[in-house]
Formats: structure tokens, C-alpha cells, sequence
């Protein structure tokens, strides 16, 4: 495949901005479009919504229709995101084979496999999952670009299936508190604070990571947490019961999640510290006012609904009913101004969108590397792996009687509220069915040997769990006389 001589004769993918003037984004369109006029006042665009910019430097507006559309919308913002990365490497794959994307073929689309999986002259080839995700992305947008009279070259591919459990790695309790130390926190490789480090990131970067090790969560999930939803810290507690909302849970299932104390001790400080001041700073700005689309929080109702501004009146909708593109625009008045109500902020105050987690994982390995430590990185979904491996050993260790010191009644009031191993899994990720469950993670961890298991146990409070999490469970008796909760 021959090479682009640069940028400019590309494909380019953009995300608007509405928290950008009309200026600036006249200015930013000004570099692709010199000499150009750009009347900002006739475009109609939402938030955070992906446009494609042709090598010719212009739009193609039937694209740009597509991924604008209710049903590209309606889609989770992290496949929003991967079928358009997906349709700008066909695109730009079209662009060296001189075709036009409304006149490729079956036989040119199977000529993209092959480059995309196999060609030895490209560079970059990806696994048989990666190219199945290119297809229903693809696919997805022939579907709504039939309105304009085009065929779908792919309508009879049949990509091969994803084997999820042949990406199955994890990091155990040491190794992810190196990685932490190394990565995110700045230390040296003896553990003492670099004086090179320049991050200025790494409380929330800490707690967002400590967020995703602790509940299982995946990064998409645990990025759309707003201030509300999060429980109140009591010191007298070790975890804390919270609900994942169906609009921002994978296959619309919100579920039960736990929280240890640590890590929202940890999100409690970020909240009260990195993120205060990047409010402040963001405040003085003006940033949040130049935000057009933004909603105002007029009440909450403890940690389940909100009543928010809307263009009919005041609208009071359950938190589980709000998705993450709606979070990310509401904001509360405070006596120093506005405030946005998401959890998870940019170092300019601006709420932070979910794809932004990447890069604090990419720079938290290529420092790691930097270091002269190879084959040591990590990534959001293997610290889901990871959680699900430690409680795989809590539930292997509890069924062994070599965790916790549990009585015999204990144990059984464990196995009847988790029922076995694998329910216990299921359980803490959230997963629909016991089966998935399985399908990812039996074949990884069922040689597990129980010295390797009591490594990642190590140190788990099992009393302290079953006391806070199964407290309320009418199959299960606690103490009468404890603290009350």
C-alpha cells in the first residue's frame, strides 16, 4: 500500500467541541481550509459529534450525515468512537487504491482484509477481533448510506469470531502497585519520588486507576460517574454499595458495584483537591459559560435522580436514565459559579470524555519504558482482568477454608448469598449471565494453583466485606450489637 506524503492528503477525523467559540473553531477550520469564509453560524452540530474532513480539505458531507445521525448516536460513545477510527482507515485505504468509498466492491473489501490482517507490506496489520470490529463499523455505516443509493461492499462478510479469553492478562497486587508508583505517581525504580517528574495529572490519574482495580468497572463506566452517585465516606465502613446506571453500562445492564474504602477515599480526595482547583481555574476563565448546550442541575434527590433545566421547563429523570453524553453537560451552581456535576475532569476544568483514559495509559507505560523496564505495561481492561482474578481467588480460597478464618456458618452464609466461585465473579463484573463469565476467564484461571491464589487474596477483608456488603441480605445474620449502618 503506498504511503500519504502527509496529513493534509488524508482522511481527517475531528470531534466538535461546543466549549470552543466560534472563533477559535473557525480558526482551527482555517488551517485545513486557507483562504476559506467558515460561517459558523449555519452549522448544525452537536457536542462531541466525529466529521470527517477529505483530502481535498472539505467535508464530505454524506459522511458527515452518517455519523450525525440519531441511529450513529444512538450507539455507546466508545463504539462511536472505534467504527469511526474504523471508517477513516477504510477511507484512507480507498485513498491509495484510488477508489471511491461509494463505488468499492465485495472484491475491494476483501482485498481490505487481506492488507488489514495479512499483507506483509503493512506495517501495522491487527488480529482477527480488531478487523471484526472495522466490519460491523463499516457495515453500520453502508446501512446508512443506503439513503444516498450506495451498496454495501461488505454486506456478505463474515469476519472471523473474537476468542476474548486468548487476551486474558493481568497484573497481581504487587505488580500493580509498581506500576502505579512507576507510571502514574512519578517514582523512581527504588520507589522514592523522581525529581524529573513532570505530571501534573497524577491525583486523578491515581484515583481513577484505583477506581477501575477496586470496582471491575470498565473505563467507560467509571468515567461517567457524576458527584451524586457517590456514597458518602464513613470511616467505620471497609467497601460501600453503588449502582452502576443502565445508560452507562456495556448492553444498557447497570448493576451493583462495590467500593472499597481506600479507593473512594482516594476519589474523595481527588474531588476535594486536583479537581476543586481545576473547577477554579475554569471558573475564572469563563470556560463553562461558552459551553452552549449545558444543563443546569436544579435539585438531586439523594443518590437516584436529578431535576434538570430543559427547553420544556424543569425535568426530574432517574440518574439510571441518564447517559454519558448528557452527564458530561450538566452542571450546578455554586456560590463561586458553575460547576460541572461529572466526576472526572481535564486539567482545564472541562469534563473529560471518556477516550481521554487512553492516553493516560500510554504515557503512564512509555514512562515505565523509559525507564529500562520492558514487557511491563498495563492497560484499563487489564486491571477488569485483574479484579476479576482477585475475586476468582477470594471466592477458590473462601470454598478451601484458607481465607479469613471464616467459621463454618460464615462460610455458608457467603456461599448462599454468592452461590459458587464463578457466581461470585459474575457478581462483582456485572456480567449478565454466569456463562460469560466463564467464557472469558475459565480457561486462564482454572490452573491456577492456591499459592498463586492466596497471592492475589492477600490482605482481603473478608469479615469486613460480608459485614457491609451482605449486611441487609435476609439470609444472612450479623451482629446485633455493631456500629449501625
Amino acid at each position: 500500500m503506498a504511503e500519504l506524503e502527509s496529513s493534509a492528503r488524508c482522511w481527517q477525523l475531528h470531534k466538535y467541541a461546543s466549549s470552543r467559540t466560534a472563533d477559535a473553531v473557525a480558526e482551527l477550520l482555517g488551517d485545513v481550509l486557507p483562504g476559506r469564509a467558515v460561517p459558523m453560524a449555519d452549522v448544525v452540530v452537536r457536542d462531541g459529534q466525529r466529521f470527517v474532513i477529505g483530502p481535498d480539505g472539505r467535508p464530505d458531507l454524506r459522511v458527515n450525515w452518517c455519523l450525525g445521525s440519531a441511529k450513529w448516536r444512538k450507539l455507546a460513545w466508545r463504539t462511536q468512537r472505534d467504527y469511526a477510527y474504523s471508517l477513516v482507515v477504510w477511507l484512507n485505504y480507498l485513498l491509495t487504491i484510488d477508489v471511491n468509498w461509494w463505488d468499492a466492491d465485495d472484491e475491494v473489501a476483501s482485498d481490505f482484509e487481506f492488507w488489514r490482517i495479512t499483507d506483509p507490506v503493512n506495517e501495522d496489520t491487527v488480529e482477527t477481533g480488531t478487523f471484526a470490529r472495522d466490519v460491523a463499523g463499516l457495515k453500520k455505516f453502508y446501512k446508512l448510506a443506503r439513503r444516498f443509493g450506495v451498496a454495501d461492499p461488505f454486506a456478505d462478510m463474515e469476519p472471523q469470531r473474537i476468542v476474548r479469553h486468548a487476551d486474558v492478562k493481568w497484573l497481581d497486587p504487587g505488580g500493580y502497585a509498581r506500576w502505579v508508583d512507576l507510571g502514574v505517581r512519578g517514582f523512581d525504580l527504588h520507589g522514592r519520588p523522581d525529581p524529573w517528574w513532570k505530571g501534573r495529572n497524577d491525583q486523578r490519574d491515581r484515583a481513577f486507576c484505583d477506581g477501575l482495580y477496586g470496582t471491575g468497572l470498565r473505563v467507560s463506566e467509571w468515567a461517567s460517574v457524576v458527584l451524586p452517585e457517590l456514597p458518602s465516606y464513613d470511616r467505620r465502613r471497609g467497601f460501600f454499595t453503588c449502582e452502576l446506571a443502565d445508560k452507562c453500562a456495556k448492553g444498557g445492564y447497570g448493576h451493583k458495584y462495590w467500593m472499597s474504602r481506600s479507593a473512594l477515599r482516594g476519589v474523595l480526595g481527588y474531588a476535594e483537591g486536583a479537581r476543586a482547583a481545576a473547577v477554579r481555574r475554569a471558573q475564572a476563565a469563563g470556560r463553562y459559560e461558552r459551553i452552549a448546550d449545558r444543563r443546569i442541575v436544579l435539585a438531586t434527590h439523594g443518590r437516584h435522580s436529578v431535576t434538570m433545566s430543559s427547553l420544556a421547563g424543569p425535568k426530574r429523570e432517574r440518574w439510571n436514565d441518564v447517559g454519558p453524553q448528557t452527564r458530561r453537560l450538566l452542571f450546578r451552581n455554586t456560590a463561586q459559579g458553575l460547576e460541572p456535576v461529572t466526576l472526572w475532569l481535564n486539567e482545564d476544568g472541562l469534563p473529560r470524555d471518556g477516550g481521554g483514559w487512553e492516553h493516560t495509559f500510554d504515557v503512564a507505560n512509555e514512562r515505565i519504558e523509559s525507564l529500562g523496564l520492558e514487557n511491563f505495561s498495563c492497560t484499563a481492561h487489564m486491571l477488569r482482568h485483574s479484579f476479576a482474578l482477585r475475586w476468582y481467588a477470594v471466592g477458590k480460597l473462601i470454598k478451601y477454608g484458607r481465607l479469613g478464618h471464616l467459621t463454618e456458618d460464615e462460610q455458608r452464609d457467603f456461599r448462599e448469598e454468592v452461590g459458587d466461585t464463578w457466581h461470585l465473579v459474575q457478581t462483582m463484573l456485572g456480567h449478565l449471565c454466569v456463562e460469560t463469565t466463564k467464557n472469558v476467564y475459565l480457561e486462564p484461571f482454572r490452573t491456577m494453583e492456591v499459592e498463586a491464589l492466596l497471592a492475589h487474596a492477600d490482605g482481603f477483608p473478608v469479615a469486613s466485606f460480608m459485614a457491609d456488603v451482605f449486611a441487609e441480605h435476609p439470609w444472612v445474620r450479623t451482629d446485633p450489637l455493631a456500629v449501625a449502618r
